[in-house]
């Protein structure tokens, strides 16, 4: 067996090491969303990132940082609870700066406002570049592999919310959130 080169194991490294930023920006992501923490979701996208969701009862397509930022703090309010996982990723990095990305996810997203609750899951294809040092999502797009989508006849007894929380006491969530961070 050939010993590698001390090139080639940098090469290798900082490849590994990339892949494993992306999962961190891919599952932030998933967090960020989930919880409403649109600080975060900003410094996921670039300025110019494209969006294309097809689900079905819906394709969903965008362009912008900031209309995405809209579109997901309209989503993802006091009146609704998201729980969405991203598994599997399959990461291929192109060279220094982009990359692409294909991930599972699966997700269920409650709406109280309409009263309806969705099932499903989803194959997102991602595209990545790194600026300044840091990976950023640049395109993300999904197909359904399937949605299941029900109308809710009486109302759930959620007995938590997030998202109620940091809309009623935003404080305490703040407080609860940098003693989690700083331990």
């Amino acid at each position: 067996m050939n010993a590698l080169s001390n090139e080639e194991l940098t090469r290798r490294l900082l490849r590994l090491e990339s892949i494993e930023q992306i999962k961190r920006v891919k599952y932030r992501y998933f967090r960020a969303m989930d919880s409403g923490d649109f600080a975060s979701l900003e410094d996921l996208y670039t300025d110019d990132i494209e969006v294309d969701y097809v689900g079905g009862t819906y394709r969903w397509q965008l362009q912008g940082k900031q209309q995405l930022l809209q579109a997901q703090a309209a989503s993802f309010n006091a009146e609704a609870i998201g729980c969405h996982s991203g598994h599997h990723p399959e990461i291929d990095i192109i060279d220094d700066s982009s990359a692409t990305g294909v991930w599972y996810m699966t997700d269920i997203f409650m709406n109280f406002r309409e009263r309806t609750v969705h099932y499903g899951s989803a194959v997102y294809r991602d595209n990545y570049v790194r600026i300044d040092d840091h990976w950023k999502i640049k395109r993300t797009a999904y197909k359904r592999v399937y949605e299941q989508m029900e109308t809710l006849e009486t109302m759930p007894n959620v007995t938590f919310s997030m998202l109620r929380e940091k809309r009623d006491n935003p404080a305490a969530w703040q407080a609860w959130w940098e003693q989690f961070v700083q331990h």
